[in-house]
């Protein structure tokens, strides 16, 4: 089959590099890139690191609000789709690119193929769910990661074309893990980390970032991204649960920031606690390695909770809700929601790293790190070669 993928974001392209080769293997990718994560901090330096192929179309949308940028991004896909003439598109996740791919399959009356059918956090005031709702509707084929994904696309109403395929970021994971075990990896890490803050980077906050000093177990990485966590009274909130979690500068809380929360931090007027440095966008081998070696993760990411309950590394979810229930449910309490209430953050860090604990979990850990891969690639691969099982975009007037 003839297939266009498109892509726009970091976590999209992490999908893209565990799916590319086994797609590439049994069909012909036409691969697009809508630029929604548009500057090399956020993505580019991704093609490079993750042996992903060069787009062959390079969009360059991005900035500017939802509907302006879905709206460019339809505009852009709409010749491609013409000159491309694919027997299927296919769209990773939840974000804008994902949107705008599935409502150009349905309007060129091509099939959609979507990777991570069926979360739901059950919010609709959530960009990402309404991108995902509006994605699976349209789409011919539905790969759901989790069983309980399956579960929702049926409550739903929708059957016919659900494969259930496990996690793409499983596979890739399963890779990379065995390469950043030992505990070695941090000090080039703290090395590069501080060479580029003393060049002049973005770095910045409480903790000085040209001066770290990186030990298993004995710091916290953080990321925020979600639009939710991106209001005034959000970022006060979460930037409490840091500073409690970096002890008044006792424990560095690395956070690599993401441009439009640190938009929402300056907009907010929140000074950054002592002890949290404040990082640019890390590169995925650099973030796999600090989340296992790290005393606990603090993260509204769906992407983070997942690597971390892969490693087995505390994390504290950041949300109300949660789409990866079986993340939490399987972590045997290491997997925990706490929304931004900092009593509760504060009683399970104690519990789950404690300063006097972190340090030998980490290390044992670490030792014994073993993700195995899910197999979703080949199963996305060889489920593309069947017909599209339901009518999906392909129906679409």
């Amino acid at each position: 089959m003839r297939i266009l993928s498109v892509v726009g974001t970091r976590p999209q392209l992490i999908k893209a590099a565990a799916l590319q080769p086994a797609l590439r293997a049994r069909h012909d990718e036409v691969f697009v890139d809508t630029g929604q994560h548009w500057d090399d901090a956020m993505a580019g330096s991704f093609f490079a690191e993750l042996g992903l192929a060069r787009p062959d179309h390079d969009l360059g949308i991005g900035g500017g609000g939802r509907a302006e940028q879905v709206g460019r991004m339809l505009t852009a896909l709409a010749p491609v789709v013409d000159a491309e003439v694919p027997d299927a598109i296919l769209v990773y996740g939840d974000t804008n690119s994902t949107l705008a791919g599935a409502l150009a399959g349905a309007a060129a009356g091509i099939p959609v193929a979507h990777v991570e059918a069926g979360l739901r956090s059950f919010d609709r005031s959530m960009p990402e769910e309404v991108n995902r709702v509006v994605a699976d509707h349209l789409s011919a084929w539905l790969f759901a990661p989790t069983p309980t994904a399956v579960a929702n696309l049926r409550a739903e109403g929708i059957a016919d074309g659900v494969v259930a395929v496990g996690d793409l970021m499983q596979d890739l994971a399963a890779r990379v893990a065995r390469e950043v075990r030992d505990p070695a990896v941090l000090g080039p890490i703290a090395r590069a980390l501080s060479a580029e803050a003393r060049s002049g980077s973005e770095a910045t906050g409480g903790a000085e970032a040209s001066g770290l000093a990186l030990a298993p177990g004995a710091y916290v990485l953080a990321t925020v991204h979600r639009a939710e966590n991106r209001e005034p009274g959000a970022v006060a909130g979460w930037l409490s649960i840091l500073a409690a979690a970096a002890l008044g500068g006792r424990r560095p809380v690395l956070l690599p920031l993401h441009p439009g929360t640190r938009e929402a931090v300056d907009a907010a007027g929140v000074p950054i606690p002592a002890g949290v440095a404040v990082l640019p966008p890390l590169r995925y081998r650099t973030m796999l390695a600090l989340q296992l070696h790290a005393a606990a993760v603090l993260t509204d990411s769906g992407g983070v909770q997942r690597e971390a309950a892969w490693l087995g590394t505390p994390c504290l979810v950041l949300r109300r809700t949660t789409e990866w229930v079986e993340a939490v449910a399987g972590s045997g309490g290491s997997m925990v929601v706490v929304g931004l209430d900092p009593s509760r953050a504060a009683v399970e860090l104690e519990r789950l790293a404690s300063p006097e604990s972190a340090p030998s979990r980490a290390a044992a850990r670490a030792a014994a790190v073993d993700v195995r891969p899910a197999g979703a690639a080949e199963a996305i691969a060889a489920a593309l070669e069947t017909s599209p099982p339901r009518a999906g975009s392909a129906g679409a007037a």
